[in-house]
């Protein structure tokens, strides 16, 4: 797959977000190289009518600047030290990050100025930035998510295509929890009839467990236009048989009741003695509206 990288300058680093655990979003790049057939960003690209089909994530957006920018926007005395997501609308540490080292100047900003940071990331390249967590840590409240919906290779290779396996991402967060950084696993999206097989949810659990994560939340698939489309042709293509069932389901809807699941997930942390200290959740909510992002 060829990719374009654009240079741009942005003029605002900070985004704010509404219906969220947090406030704030970072986001140093714009596209995502993962293009994971679920991504929920699918449905903000559609709504700005930008490409959220196959050409998602062939042209990524670098914001060359956003670190200055960022430094000044904290430096404002009406900033009042709000918790900040980096990664909420694509992966801070995607394979763009290993050239630019967008992330990396991001969080040493982030934790001088002693706001709260949550990242997200699907990226072991964050194991590169240890020493600069390890200090922003020592100064700030850092946590990070890695994102791990499942354990099964063939449903990781089919719907997650541009990422590092999930146990590249386990030796990550036991490195990174070894050094000291709160680091928890997101079991999401959690797709029905695939990846929320009693069995699948404790391979995860049990594998956070082993590698020492703080927490694991879960939330089930977050279907909206832009996002259903991209998501049901490649469900199509690779698992047929449960499209009709899909269809039943997210019809009239852009997402379904998620308690069931959370519930089997949080009986699962207790069972394998996680304590789940960390609360904020950087992932879709089941409400109607996810993010307002200015981008």
């Amino acid at each position: 797959m060829s990719v374009e990288y654009r240079e741009e300058p942005c003029r605002s680093a900070l985004n704010r977000v509404q219906g969220m655990g947090f406030k704030w979003s970072l986001n140093p790049y714009m596209g995502c190289v993962h293009r994971c057939t679920f991504c929920y960003v699918r449905a903000f690209e559609r709504r700005a009518d930008r490409p959220s089909d196959d050409r998602y994530g062939t042209s990524i957006r670098v914001k060359t600047n956003i670190a200055d920018v960022l430094r000044k926007e904290l430096a404002r005395p009406s900033w009042q030290r709000e918790a900040i997501a980096l990664g909420a609308a694509t992966d801070p540490y995607q394979p763009a990050e290993g050239r630019y080292k967008l992330s990396r100047a991001c969080i040493e900003i982030v934790g001088a100025s002693g706001s709260p940071l949550r990242i997200i990331t699907r990226g072991p390249m964050i194991v590169r930035d240890l020493d600069v967590l390890v200090e922003a840590s020592r100064r700030a409240d850092i946590s990070v998510t890695f994102s791990i919906p499942t354990l099964d290779v063939d449903i990781w290779r089919k719907t997650e295509p541009g990422t590092a396996p999930p146990h590249q991402r386990l030796r990550a967060l036991k490195e990174l929890v070894d050094a000291g950084v709160h680091v928890g696993v997101g079991m999401a999206p959690i797709l029905p009839g695939l990846s929320d097989r009693p069995e699948l949810l404790e391979d995860v659990v049990r594998a956070a467990r082993a590698a020492g994560a703080t927490g694991v939340w879960a939330n089930l698939l977050y279907l909206k236009p832009g996002t259903k489309e991209h998501y049901l042709r490649a469900l199509e293509r690779d698992w047929p048989e449960l499209l009709p069932e899909y269809e039943r389901l997210y019809g009239r809807k852009a997402y379904i009741d998620s308690s069931e699941v959370r519930a089997e997930v949080r009986a699962l942390t207790t069972k394998h003695g996680i304590r789940d200290r960390r609360r904020v959740r950087l992932s879709p909510p089941p409400e109607p509206e996810q993010l307002s992002l200015a981008v």
